[in-house]
């Protein structure tokens, strides 16, 4: 903040409900009283007081010791936290044009606020000297982990450039925060924007379950008594799944997949190229000779090469896998007197005919069983018994929107652990996707602070009252994110900066996914799926076929997830010029390893929010197969022990991976846990990819 701003006055700072103490249960945010306007008088007192604590510890006279420079930088910063946890989650589960303007200020704001922290060379001494003496300091293995951390934090920044570097260093990152911002405007303006509503001719093959979550989600945008497909994921997969309407499917998956590429004011393209050309000169300024070298160094992976590999040895058996498939669907619209070639909006249609003729089943038999509510008392009903913790409804905690639940989350002590909110409905005002965030971390640094978890879905919203019906990849989502929440819920470290999720990337989405397996296990779904108008529970014969059916398919999931790792890898491991025409880089990379032309990547390049929103899955997007190896292998330690809840095995995840948040290194809370490295074949067993069909 320059010397001719003003903090706010007192006054201003007592109406400020962001600048006073929560008088709420738990100090949770005043949602109520929070207006836009509020946002950018509280970050201008947050960076002040921020930048007033890192000059104090820099300029501190003392010699640099644990204390003085580690502990008090892990104090520093309390406000600005507190505001941009409670303004991001309204930028993203709860936006309005004003908070994306503010964004829009913030954004660069906040980049030019860390860049002179990140990279003070005063404040990297005292870090350094004390990382070089670390040997000697008598520090806890937390405090080691921590001090590693912060210095590695601190260099790869660049702390240790010359002062034309950093400067050239500081531009990048605050031009990189205004473009990921816009980014992410652009992609929910498409979203927002677009809309095809269904007339009663237009509704063939699709369920009631779907036109009643059509009809909610016109009602979201003022057109009660309609139905419409939107560009939220939850919308579109099923429509494309069912709909009779070829020429329907089409218009849908078109959109779908043009999000941010329609040369129109929301387009990406230009933003893609501008953040990758900054990405590659920001990696050369820290001595890289790519982005993704300099992105991986910090993960489990450490080399571009690694991912590759990985990648590879999943894409060969998946892409056979899936020319099997698709020319077993060809077959079958030959058959039903078709005269067209399968294309990536029929996929889904014929894949579902497929299952339904090879496993005599289809996702609209399970879905009347797999009613939200139910699902939600399934997650917690697993965590209870792995973990003791058990959650109450609390309907006196401010939310930033009436759909938005709140849960009170206890240890089997019955003590308060954490607070847990779950927003599960997709709307207008919410960015597409799923995410787990919080609005206060886990930490012991100054008492025992609980945690306040955020799980946001985009789930179709049921119509008329009736409940909100998942599909089985919706409820296998309601799992992984609440996974992601108990990460953060059951963390039990001292220092904020390694609470919870605070985990290198590729190994942040292995508690996420290894809580997936549980929803799919026969016994909990005997006891939480019941049919939403009868109450009875799931046949057994259609839990049966539901468990054959699971592996049916997974050459495409699979193919549209690897492609979209490996175009992400060559985005960042190419040098920025090769890929200045989008487009071009992208059909030429496809065609590269052998893209099935009738598969559509899982995320285009125009609206890939993961690795262009910002940086953290940049170059990272592989983590979640990287992980699912050891996720697949995990869940084996229970299987062996001829029990899902076993108590020794559910100690042992706890306290070495759910509870230790990022106070060890990931390899060895891994080999902690399973007593050995991950079996790497693990993830193609799990896919059913192991043996395949031979296919060009």
């Amino acid at each position: 903040m320059s010397e001719t701003q003003e903090i706010a006055a007192p006054s201003e700072a007592q109406a400020n409900p962001l600048l006073k103490p929560w008088q709420t249960p738990f100090e949770t945010p005043p949602f109520a009283e929070i207006q836009p306007e509020h946002f950018l008088p509280a970050f201008e007192q947050a960076f002040a007081d921020h930048a007033a604590e890192i000059a104090a510890i820099t300029h501190d006279p003392a010699a640099p010791d644990f204390a003085n420079t580690i502990t008090a930088l892990e104090r520093s910063g309390k406000l600005l936290s507190k505001v941009a946890a409670v303004f991001y989650d309204l930028v993203s589960a709860n936006s309005n044009p004003a908070i994306l303007e503010i964004d829009k200020e913030v954004s660069p704001r906040m980049a030019r606020h860390w860049n002179p922290i990140m990279m003070n060379a005063v404040l990297f001494g005292r870090i350094a000297m004390l990382h070089e003496n670390r040997n000697k300091l008598g520090l806890t293995g937390e405090q080691m982990r921590l001090l590693e951390r912060t210095y590695t934090n601190f260099r790869r920044a660049g702390a240790g450039l010359d002062e034309a570097a950093k400067a050239r260093k500081a531009e990048i990152n605050e031009r990189l925060a205004h473009l990921g911002t816009s980014f992410s405007h652009h992609l929910l303006g498409d979203e927002q924007e677009w809309f095809m509503e269904l007339g009663e001719d237009d509704r063939a093959g699709l369920p009631d379950s779907f036109v009643a979550a059509a009809k909610a989600a016109a009602e979201e945008r003022g057109m009660a008594g309609k139905a419409i497909v939107t560009l939220s994921r939850s919308s579109v997969e099923p429509f494309l799944k069912s709909s009779a309407r070829r020429d329907l499917r089409e218009k849908v998956y078109r959109a779908f997949t043009a999000r941010g590429d329609n040369r129109n004011a929301n387009d990406n393209n230009e933003t893609i190229v501008e953040i990758l050309a900054l990405r590659e000169e920001s990696a050369k300024i820290l001595g890289f000779p790519t982005y993704a070298a300099y992105r991986l160094e910090d993960s489990m992976a450490k080399t571009p090469d690694a991912v590759r590999s990985l990648l590879e040895r999943v894409w060969k058996p998946a892409r056979a896998r899936a020319l099997a498939d698709r020319d077993e669907m060809q077959a079958l619209i030959v058959e039903e007197g078709g005269n067209f070639a399968l294309a990536p909006w029929d996929w889904r249609y014929y894949a579902e005919k497929l299952r339904q003729r090879k496993a005599d089943f289809d996702d609209a038999a399970i879905k009347p069983y797999l009613v939200l509510d139910h699902m939600i008392e399934a997650a917690f009903d697993c965590a209870t018994r792995l973990f003791g913790v058990t959650f109450a409804e609390r309907k006196d905690i401010p939310v930033w929107h009436p759909d938005v639940r709140v849960w009170e989350v206890k240890d089997r002590d019955g003590r308060h652990k954490a607070l847990f909110y779950g927003d599960y409905f997709a709307r207008p005002s919410k960015r597409s996707g799923a995410w787990m965030t919080s609005l206060r971390d886990q930490q012991k640094l100054d008492g025992q602070i609980a945690p306040l978890v955020i799980n946001v879905c985009n789930f179709a919203k049921g119509a008329d009252g009736q409940p909100s019906l998942l599909s089985p990849d919706d409820a296998r989502t309601l799992f992984h994110e609440f996974g992601h929440g108990l990460h953060g819920m059951l963390s039990d470290v001292t220092y904020p900066s390694l609470s919870g999720t605070s985990v290198f990337t590729d190994f942040v989405e292995l508690p996420s996914q290894l809580y997936e397996h549980w929803q799919e296990q026969p016994q909990v779904l005997r006891q939480f799926a019941r049919h939403y108008q009868t109450g009875e529970p799931l046949p057994d014969d259609l839990l049966k076929r539901f468990l054959a059916a699971r592996k049916f398919n997974q050459g495409f999931a699979t193919v549209e997830f690897v492609s979209s790792a490996l175009l992400d890898l060559e985005f960042h491991t190419q040098p920025a010029a090769a890929s200045r025409d989008v487009a071009a880089f992208e059909k030429a990379e496809l065609e590269k390893i052998g893209m099935p032309a009738e598969i559509a990547m899982r995320h285009r390049p125009t609206q890939f929010g993961h690795i262009f929103s910002g940086d953290h899955y940049a170059s990272g997007y592989y983590s979640y197969m990287w992980s699912e190896v050891m996720d697949a292998d995990a869940f084996g330690a229970f299987e062996e022990a001829g029990d899902i809840f076993d108590p020794a095995t559910a100690k042992r995840l706890h306290d070495d991976i759910y509870s230790s948040g990022g106070s060890r290194d990931p390899e060895e809370a891994y080999v902690a846990f399973r007593g050995r490295d991950p079996e790497p074949d693990a993830l193609l067993r799990r896919r059913g990819l192991l043996e395949t069909p031979k296919a060009a």
